[in-house]
């Protein structure tokens, strides 16, 4: 169990940087805006609202807290249903792309459409990036670890039960 709780901390931390450090990068591509941090002024909008914006540094620590926050949940959550997908646990690249649609469509469809955010403006570029850096950033790291870290407890069990 132990090891559980390291390794979902350790692909949280490590995918919730890859997420931030994606959007910094696309904000700053798509604006010219050297000032990225303004991104997670955005993030915290979604429970601050437009308040967010004039917080300062308080509500760019507050988006960070939230970005994370949901880094872990999804985190966690990919680490609980992993095992259960054996047929597709099998493929991790195929699990990889799944997860990233899969977390694009419950932030999109239902989070900041629940947010003080509101629903955005569609459009096909905006949606092909945004998926492709979750699943990039997301589905494709913690299919993989998650692999590594299930295919280590199989061993470890596996080499326990065989000793007995």
């Amino acid at each position: 169990m132990n090891n559980l709780i390291f390794r979902i901390i350790q692909a949280g931390l490590i995918v919730g940087t890859l997420d931030i450090l994606s959007a910094f990068i696309y904000y700053f591509i798509k604006t010219g805006d050297k000032n990225v941090f303004i991104v997670l002024q955005a993030v915290a909008s979604g429970l601050f609202g437009k308040e967010a914006f004039s917080g300062g540094n308080k509500m760019m620590i507050a988006g960070l807290i939230l970005h994370y926050l949901i880094a872990f949940a999804f985190t966690i959550f990919f680490f609980w249903l992993f095992p259960k997908i054996k047929p597709l646990s099998k493929n991790k690249i195929l699990v990889g792309l799944i997860y990233g649609i899969f977390v694009w469509m419950v932030m999109n469809l239902v989070v900041v459409p629940l947010s003080t955010i509101g629903p955005r403006p569609f459009t096909m570029l905006n949606v092909l990036i945004n998926v492709i850096i979750l699943i990039v950033c997301i589905g494709l790291p913690l299919s993989f670890m998650a692999n590594t870290f299930y295919k280590k407890e199989n061993l470890n069990s596996a080499t326990a039960n065989s000793s007995r």
